[in-house]
């Protein structure tokens, strides 16, 4: 009897502490983690991206398909949370790589186009991945286009709310 009664004393105060914690905030984001997000992307003061008014973005913390920089900051927080995060380039897409541009055949482009420096081209890799490329120089011939990520060298700064945390 005694044992039974240890038991449920034991498993009242667990569920106590476990109630405590939800009315704190919830769990915070650890490895793991299931978390859904609002967000605004700001780069050099113009809003890049947003999902306000779209579904939240989602993603398993430690997972490595969310930004090191962001990830890291996100650590932590509970869901009804808002921060302002600021990434620098070593923690997002890096800083640019001058051995990224390279120069193509002019003819390599789909036929009719007419490249414009500054223009995004979508390529497709040997395995069929896609990768964006930014036309930087155009030339008699050829077209030089830069590789880098588009966000390479420039710092982010998100608005995140925490939608939830699982």
């Amino acid at each position: 009897m005694r044992s039974i009664l240890a038991i449920l004393i034991l498993l009242a105060c667990f569920v106590g502490s476990a109630g405590a914690e939800e009315k704190a905030g919830g769990t915070a984001i650890h490895q793991g983690s299931q978390v859904a997000f609002d967000y605004t992307l700001t780069v050099d003061g113009k809003v890049v991206e947003s999902s306000k008014g779209k579904v939240p973005l989602q993603y398993v913390q430690g997972d490595g398909k969310l930004i090191l920089g962001l990830a890291r900051q996100l650590e932590g927080m509970k869901a009804g949370e808002e921060k302002k995060i600021e990434v620098k380039p070593e923690e997002a897409y890096g800083n640019p790589v001058p051995k990224a541009l390279k120069e193509i055949p002019a003819s390599s482009l789909p036929k009719g186009m007419k490249p414009t420096v500054g223009m995004l081209l979508q390529g497709t890799d040997a395995s069929g991945k896609r990768f964006p490329a930014r036309v930087v120089e155009i030339k008699k011939d050829t077209v030089v286009i830069d590789l880098n990520h588009p966000l390479a060298g420039k710092t982010l700064l998100f608005d995140v709310k925490i939608v939830s945390v699982k």
